[in-house]
């Protein structure tokens, strides 16, 4: 499915196939590393993190629109070419919204749980595109706060986090940050 997601902001697989009975899979090479290695706990300057989110959100959308959610967007799925541009990558837990059936089943908890929805923490089978929304917003707000907005000290500790509090405000944490922005990350 994610063979066939062309999108200037989609890290793009160029070859799947079988070499001596070992699958394999070839990528575009990106060699700016990944976003959550240029943040390293430091946050973007707003227009920056604003411009950022908004090209990564442009490619999840095209996913969308192919019936395709991510499942697993985080700041160290979002791959850097070398002059900074940001592309989506590891589709790894992705979904076909038009499948009744996939990898995963009721209760099964799949993702990232400082970048997971509510509805993925709980384990919820009909995960959707909201769910990529909400981790976008997650990932402005590690962009713009240069953390996480959940983060426990166990697995379980930021699932509960993200289950039944809300994050600390991104003024708060960086009271530069415009108001408006601030209002985009919380709704997402």
């Amino acid at each position: 499915a994610v063979g066939c997601l062309h999108h200037p902001n989609i890290v793009q697989i160029y070859e799947v196939g079988d070499h001596q009975g070992l699958p394999y899979f070839s990528l575009e090479y990106c060699a700016g590393g990944n976003l959550a290695a240029k943040l390293g706990g430091t946050p973007l300057p707003s227009p920056q993190a604003a411009q950022l989110v908004h090209i990564v959100a442009r490619a999840v959308q095209a996913a969308h629109q192919q019936q395709i959610i991510h499942r697993d967007l985080k700041p160290a799925n979002v791959l850097l070419t070398e002059d900074g541009t940001p592309k989506v990558t590891d589709f790894g837990l992705a979904k076909k919204l038009d499948e009744t059936t996939g990898p995963t089943q009721t209760g099964a908890i799949v993702g990232t749980p400082s970048y997971m929805a509510p509805e993925q923490a709980r384990g919820d089978r009909d995960v959707g595109p909201l769910a990529d929304v909400y981790a976008l917003g997650a990932i402005l707000y590690e962009c713009l706060t240069g953390r996480p907005p959940f983060r426990g000290s166990t697995f379980a500790d930021t699932l509960d986090m993200v289950l039944t509090q809300p994050p600390v405000p991104v003024r708060r944490l960086q009271p530069a940050t415009p108001a408006d922005l601030e209002t985009i990350c919380h709704a997402c």
